[in-house]
């Protein structure tokens, strides 16, 4: 299909990882076609991750409360609803001044067939396995795989649908100098210098399920400090409890990035880590996408459609669980987690900054590995 100078609309709202998933879509499509024209509809909290990325050219922020997090109050659907139907009115004044020739409907959701009804005219794309009857807002399905297959992969289909394979140039994360310099600027204020080598760490995730011990992140990171690596705590500000609860159980200082940082500047922070380790979050898509390894701590989430992609990564979980892959954000036992060793993990962690040592040659960073 022919997209030159054609105005494209990508309809992802939420979450970081879906989001980091849905980026080589644009950036495909705009190395393919620079003339056309993408807009994207996002929740206001992500708007960061697009606002510098030369691939995506008018944002659409809303902003509606999330049901889908485990702690929304009841009240939440009610505050959805009619934020939904304020942020429907507001689109649709504006597709009508500048409406778009191609919607591609990448959320799957009720809602978001309703946000592309907002465009008048246009052809309308989307899955044909879109839950919440998502698939009767289009005008072309696309059939993704039965098998198990990557979200990216899934996503990726809609590139190649308008003629634009993604390459490997179209994984990357966008950061600007701001953000650079308040990646230095945190550096400098812990103390750190440029030459040591850190692991940036993600221990939480919105799923109870998801996570790992508190005891255990405290027990790595003295174990890498012992190794003289520097782990750096990582999150948003609402994490810092949790974080302060594993910093208060280590031998030594911790280094907490959590407040600290905004979306960007972790990412320019990011950028600079040896290695990533967290459980299955937002953040561990991002590292994968700016290509630093990753370590990454799974339990009820398959890693085959939603682990680390394109990137040097070791998948850390109990392969002998029945219960493996369960997809419960709750458990009474936790065993997935609880079973997952402080030594293989730190193991996994060892050898990928071993790998890099000996791809880039010795340098002081390896002394002690």
């Amino acid at each position: 299909m022919d997209i030159n100078n054609k105005r494209i609309l990508i309809i992802k709202q939420s979450s970081l990882g879906d989001i980091i998933h849905t980026l080589p879509v644009a950036h495909a499509l705009k190395r393919c076609s620079p003339s056309c024209t993408i807009g994207w509809i996002v929740q206001e909290g992500y708007t960061s991750l697009l606002a510098g990325d030369p691939a995506v050219d008018v944002i659409h922020p809303i902003r509606i409360p999330s049901t889908s997090d485990p702690n929304a109050h009841w009240s939440d659907y009610g505050k959805a609803l009619t934020a939904t139907a304020r942020q429907l009115r507001q689109l649709r004044a504006f597709f009508q001044k500048a409406p778009y020739d191609l919607i591609l409907d990448l959320h799957a959701s009720f809602r978001s067939g309703l946000f592309a009804l907002m465009n008048p005219g246009g052809q309308r794309i989307g899955c044909a396995d879109a839950k919440e009857f998502n698939s009767l807002f289009q005008h072309h399905l696309l059939h993704r795989s039965t098998t198990s297959v990557h979200a990216v992969d899934g996503n990726l289909l809609f590139s190649d649908f308008l003629g634009c394979r993604a390459q490997t140039e179209d994984f990357y994360l966008c950061t600007s100098r701001a953000d650079e310099e308040q990646a230095d600027r945190f550096l400098h204020e812990a103390g750190i210098d440029a030459r040591t080598p850190f692991v940036y760490m993600n221990p939480l995730a919105r799923w109870a399920s998801k996570c790992w011990l508190a005891s255990r992140w405290s027990t790595l990171c003295d174990q890498l400090m012992e190794a003289g690596i520097l782990p750096i705590l990582a999150g948003g500000p609402s994490d810092q409890p949790y974080l302060n609860a594993i910093a208060g159980r280590m031998n030594r200082p911790a280094v907490i990035a959590a407040g600290h940082l905004n979306l960007t500047g972790s990412v320019a922070l990011m950028k600079r880590a040896s290695v990533y380790v967290g459980v299955d979050t937002g953040p561990m898509h991002m590292a994968a996408m700016v290509g630093i390894p990753v370590v990454a701590l799974f339990g009820p989430t398959h890693p085959e459609k939603v682990g680390p992609y394109r990137v040097q990564s070791t998948v850390v979980r109990d392969e002998g669980l029945d219960c493996l892959c369960c997809r419960k954000r709750t458990c009474d036992h936790m065993r997935c987690m609880e079973n997952i060793s402080v030594a293989t993990v730190l193991e996994a962690i060892l050898v990928h900054i071993s790998n890099q040592c000996q791809q880039q040659g010795y340098d002081q960073r390896c002394e002690s590995v």
